[in-house]
């Protein structure tokens, strides 16, 4: 075999393998490493949520906390919600309000309902980071996105107890953050869009510092979410994450 084609049949051969090596990974391995990249043993930020639409622009800010995959706590502190609290925990989301003294279970349907108007839902806020429990993931390739490579995933809802039947969602390949997602119907019908515009370093973790949501439902309507401060695995009293905590 002479010299010229034995290089002919080793790129051939790279050729080949290429995408196989880029595929490594399952897409269950890409989405748990996603879920524990973003995922600590307590944390403590705070931020905002600037909502544009057709009325003007509406500003509200926030404390929050989380714990675990499953465990957050939001209060907002601007003047015109403060106080209201929403709470995650054991699979259950429950908002209160403080003048009424009223505590509201959501489920189902209810997680994607507009918070405070803006274009973000409850499920948005406050998604818990045990993904593959409810949907089945499917890898769709590689893209690159805002100069970054990608994974392109696809992820189909196991259950109806999820705000959205199915994700497509773009995760960097080193990062593991998810720069880009978009949200549908079982029919596929588009119904919110996030993407990411500023990143900051928690360790050697990349985080969202700033993403931009556009629900499809509204028309001119976009929400900028901003973490101003972020501390991971503070201490935190355990008792932050009960009903007896919200109402208090």
């Amino acid at each position: 075999m002479s010299e010229k084609l034995q290089r002919l049949l080793i790129l051939t051969i790279l050729l080949i393998c290429i995408p196989a090596i880029l595929f490594a990974l399952s897409a269950d391995e890409i989405i748990t490493k996603m879920d524990r990249l973003s995922t600590f043993a307590t944390t403590f930020a705070t931020g905002s949520i600037q909502t544009t639409d057709r009325f003007g622009t509406k500003t509200s800010l926030f404390k929050s906390w989380s714990q675990g995959e499953k465990d957050s706590l939001i209060e907002f502190t601007s003047k015109a919600e403060q106080g209201q609290k929403i709470l995650r925990t054991e699979g259950s989301l429950y908002l209160f309000y403080p003048d009424a003294e009223q505590l509201i279970r959501m489920q189902g349907a209810a997680l994607r309902q507009s918070m405070l108007g803006s274009d973000l839902s409850y499920e948005d806020m406050t998604e818990e980071k045990n993904t593959l429990d409810n949907y089945k993931a499917s890898l769709d390739g590689l893209e690159t996105f805002k100069g970054r490579e990608c994974h392109v995933l696809t992820l189909t809802a196991k259950n109806r107890s999820v705000a959205y039947p199915i994700q497509k969602i773009w995760v960097d390949t080193e990062s593991y953050l998810v720069w880009k997602a978009e949200y549908s119907t079982q029919a596929g019908r588009l119904l919110k869009e996030m993407e990411v515009l500023e990143t900051f370093i928690s360790g050697d973790r990349v985080l969202p510092g700033k993403s931009m949501i556009a629900d499809k439902m509204k028309k001119d309507s976009s929400t900028l979410m901003t973490i101003d401060t972020f501390e991971a695995n503070p201490k935190l009293d355990k008792s932050i994450f009960t009903l007896e905590n919200l109402t208090w």
